[in-house]
Order: structure tokens, then sequence, then C-alpha cells
């Protein structure tokens, strides 16, 4: 069998991997090895930003799901990840945060050097090509587009003035000096396209010689010899070979997964299934973090949300409209308009983060309004449950074991019952009532803080935000070290979401190309890698 071998091999074209390969691959000297398990992105959902009302359903998806939530009722939830080109930045709503600064100070409190907001905010601008701002927080240039929404409707500025007449504010940029407000949110997006990390960063650089990029290609295990990964195995049994590093970055799930698979990881519960343990690291899969997403749905007086859109009809109106102008239904991420608050009065910092659906039924298990409606959600932004991703079986073609642990603290409980309430607060006032003909879920008989738990744990989902699960810090039990090298093994680094000590408090995509980046510059200083000028 033909020997392979190249400097960098990446597991992963997600948000993080696609950067890291771009980046490393700016030297001609370097050879790169990208591998993604997903197929290529070709079909027209990836790319038409309100082809997201499709991606929780099922198109990209591994199609996992948790297991049983023991603190909500057992409840069972989809938990997408993606497995195509771009990874989450290829399915998500395209929404543009990056979380508060302290998120980052938290970071380096807890012994993460060079991981404060100063530090990082060069990373953030770096990838940005933004169209509307070009400050101290934000770039133009990068590869990353980022944009202002095209398509808002008038109710978003009737939910404006709703939130407002509760005292919440109007915030034209929470990327920038703030984060408290309501705003409309920019969108990884250029041209009324989805700017994935995978178009923004593989597309435009895919002819280079030193840059192999290949899908459908599923990594069974990453090899290790005397302490150290020297590549990868394949599932067909191919071994290619890593002369400077194996960097894995296939996210909260998806990394931990694989290096259980590998041998890595809790060494009892790894031999238990059969697996040979390579390195004894009880944390790997160990402190998952996510936002449980709650929802009020509204039901309008008549055609003020994108709805009516889902019929085969208005469909294919719709479908005209973009080609032609670029504007309207397809042009929208469909949850554009948002914006952070408090459920604790006390917190020091916004520990709400709101998205107003423009639409019902937008993801898998939510309700669909018959004649219309919009989705306000809310989730609470710091999370002090802990769960964990093991492994059901050896076998790679078994989903993992994803426990979120929802609401295992009571905190979680009331700061996320206080946000459902909120939502129903803000969609009952007065500058909104032009346009809501009703509550319908929950529904204005659920008022207790019991009813909304009730509520919750038949209703709720996962934001897509999970984190934490491969943990970077300065201390003994930390999987990484704070420049993502694998503690323990050499000629491993893991660079994605799973590093954060902390989930960030906001949408996680921004900060995981950020991580991307940050990780590319670690890495060139490590092996003296030309950085281009």
């Amino acid at each position: 069998m033909r020997q392979e071998s190249y400097d960098f091999i990446v597991i992963g074209a997600g948000s993080a991997g696609s950067v890291v390969a771009a980046r490393l691959s700016e030297d001609p000297n370097v050879q790169v090895l990208l591998l993604e398990a997903g197929g290529r992105d070709r079909h027209p959902f990836y790319h038409l930003p309100a082809g997201f009302a499709k991606m929780t359903k099922g198109i990209g998806s591994w199609g996992w799901d948790t297991v049983p939530q023991k603190h909500m009722k057992n409840k069972v939830f989809r938990y997408t990840q993606a497995k195509v080109i771009g990874g989450g930045s290829a399915i998500n709503a395209q929404i543009y945060t990056r979380g508060h600064a302290q998120d980052y100070d938290d970071w380096r409190q807890m012994g993460c050097e060079g991981w404060s907001y100063e530090d990082v905010l060069p990373y953030f601008r770096r990838a940005e090509d933004n169209d509307t701002y070009e400050d101290r927080y934000h770039g133009k240039g990068g590869p990353l587009g980022v944009s202002q929404p095209i398509a808002p409707l008038p109710i978003c500025e009737a939910y404006f003035d709703a939130a407002g007449a509760l005292g919440i504010p109007r915030n034209h940029d929470i990327n920038g000096a703030k984060q408290e407000g309501v705003c409309y949110y920019q969108l990884t997006q250029r041209n009324a396209r989805r700017s994935s990390a995978a178009m923004a960063y593989i597309a435009p650089n895919e002819h280079r010689q030193n840059l192999n990029v290949r899908t459908g290609a599923q990594v069974r295990r990453i090899t290790v010899e005397q302490g150290r990964a020297t590549g990868v195995e394949m599932m067909d049994g191919t071994r290619i070979t890593a002369r400077a590093e194996v960097i894995l970055s296939s996210g909260a799930i998806g990394s931990p997964r694989l290096l259980q698979l590998s041998g890595i990881g809790p060494a009892d519960e790894l031999a238990a299934l059969g697996i040979r343990p390579v390195y004894d690291q009880p944390d790997v899969g160990a402190n998952l973090q996510d936002h449980l997403d709650l929802y009020c749905i509204s039901e309008l007086s008549g055609p003020y949300s994108y709805d009516r859109y889902a019929k085969p009809w208005w469909a294919a109106i719709a479908g005209l409209q973009y080609i032609f102008t670029r504007k309207g239904p397809v042009a929208s991420s469909l949850f554009e308009t948002g914006g952070f608050w408090y459920a604790n009065p006390d917190a020091r910092n916004p520990d709400i983060q709101f998205h107003l659906g423009l639409g019902t039924g937008i993801e898998h298990g939510v309700a669909a309004m018959p004649n219309g409606g919009v989705t306000l959600n809310s989730c609470y932004l710091r999370p002090r449950s802990r769960g964990s991703v093991r492994l059901q079986s050896a076998d790679p073609a078994k989903a993992p074991l994803i426990d979120p642990n929802y609401l295992a603290d009571p905190q979680d409980r009331a700061m996320s019952i206080r946000g459902l309430k909120l939502t129903q607060e803000i969609m009952a006032q007065g500058p909104l009532r032009k346009y809501v003909l009703a509550e319908r879920l929950p529904g204005p008989d659920v008022k207790t803080d019991e009813d909304c738990f009730n509520f919750i744990s038949q209703h709720s989902k996962t934001s897509h935000h999970c984190a934490g699960t491969c943990r970077m810090g300065a201390d003994a039990q930390a999987v990484v070290d704070i420049r993502l090298r694998f503690n323990g093994i050499e000629g491993l680094r893991v660079v994605d979401n799973s590093i954060m000590p902390n989930v960030i408090s906001s949408n996680t995509n921004a900060a995981a190309i950020m991580i991307g980046e940050k990780a590319a510059d670690l890495i060139r200083q490590d092996h003296s890698i030309q950085v281009p000028a």
C-alpha cells in the first residue's frame, strides 16, 4: 500500500480546521493534508442563507441524539453536528457574535495566558471582511465575509421597540464596546451568500500544490508511537504519516470521540469497551457545556413573517426574487435579530441571549403555526452544569453518548426560566400588538416556575454551542496546554471549541474561527514556519 507523508495532518475541515489548514499552507514549503469525514458543500442549501431551515432537520449532519436528560424528565434532544466541509459554519444560522470580553479575560484568570480579550481581538479582526465597520473592534480585507442583514422585516423594528418598553436598549454593534441590548446581528455572509469557513479559507486556496483536501475521508484513529502522535489510520486501513503534527479539529463532540477511539481518554472505560488504552486522560470528553435554547412562539395576525414562503407557490416567488435582486426570504438567515440582556439583575455581564426567528418550525422539533408566526428564543449564557462525551462502543460507526446534562445545576434552571418569562414579556408589549394575534407556546396559562419547567422539559432544544471537552489550561488535569498541545502526547494538538475552559457568552462560530487563526500562529512559531508578509 502506498505510503503518504505530510508535515501536518488536520482532522476536520470545520470552522477551526479550515482556518488552520489554509494558514499553514500559506508557506509553500509546508505540506498540509486536510481530512473531512463529510462531503462537499455542493447543494445550494449550503450557500443560500435561508438554507439553515433545512440544516437541523438532517442535511449535512451526523444525525446524533443526546442521551435522555435526567434533569429534564428524560427528554432526548436532536444534537446536530455538521458532517460537511466547512463544519458548523456551513450549516449554522450565520450569526456572527464573539461573546463578552470578560469571557476571555476569565480564561486568562484561569491560567490561560495569551487568551485574554486583548490577546484574541487581533485574530477576530484578522479573520474579518466586515461590510460596515473598520475600527478597534473590526477588520476589513480578511477571508471571512461579515455583513449586515439585507432581508429584515418590519416586525424586527417592532421587536426592538417592545424590548425598549422594558428598558432594554438598542445596540448597533454587540461585538463592539458593549454587549448589552437588542440588535440586528451581523452575519457570516458575503453578497447575500453564506461565507462558511470552507468558502472563506479553503475554496480560494485549494489550488495550492501543498494543500491536499479530502472529503469523505473518515479517520479511524490517531496513531501514537512511543508517546508521539505519528499520523492517522483511515477507515480503509490506510496509514498516513505526519512529520510535524497531527491537528485534531473535529469539534467539541468529534474531537473527544476520536481521541477515545484512538485509546486516548479514561483508560478504564476504554478497556471495558475493548479499546487498548494508549494514554489515560480522564478529562477527555469531560466538561461538556452547552446553551439550552427555550422558545416563545406567537401566532401573527397577518403575513408579517416568512412562514408563508414554506408553501411551494410562495417559495418559487422567493426563489425568483433572490435570483434577480439578492433580497427577500432566501437572503435571510431567519434568525438575524436578537440581543443580550440579564436574567439575573446582579450579573456582571449579560447572561441571556435572544434570537428572533422570522417564522415558526424553522428548527427540528419546533412547532409551526398554520397561519404564520415568529419564534423568540432565549438561552442562559453561563451554565454551571457540566456533561460529557463518551463512547458506547469501540465501533466507529456507532454514535457517541452525548450528555449535556442540561439543568443539573439549580441556578441554570432558575435563570433559564427567567429568560423564558422575559421572552413572553417582550412579545406582549404594545409595539408588537399590531403584529401578534396570540402567544401559542408556552401560552398564557404557563406562568409559574413549575409550569415553565414542565413546558421546557417538552419544548426546548440545543443552541448548538457545545464546548469544553478537551479543556485548555495550565494545570495538570487540563487536556491541552495554553498552546493547544495535548498534555502527555507529543505531536498532537487540538484546535476547536473543545478547548474552551468555559463556553463563551454567545454563539460560538466566530470564536472557533478565532481559535483557528490563533492556533495557526502558535504552530508556525513552534515550528519556525515562515509567516507571509
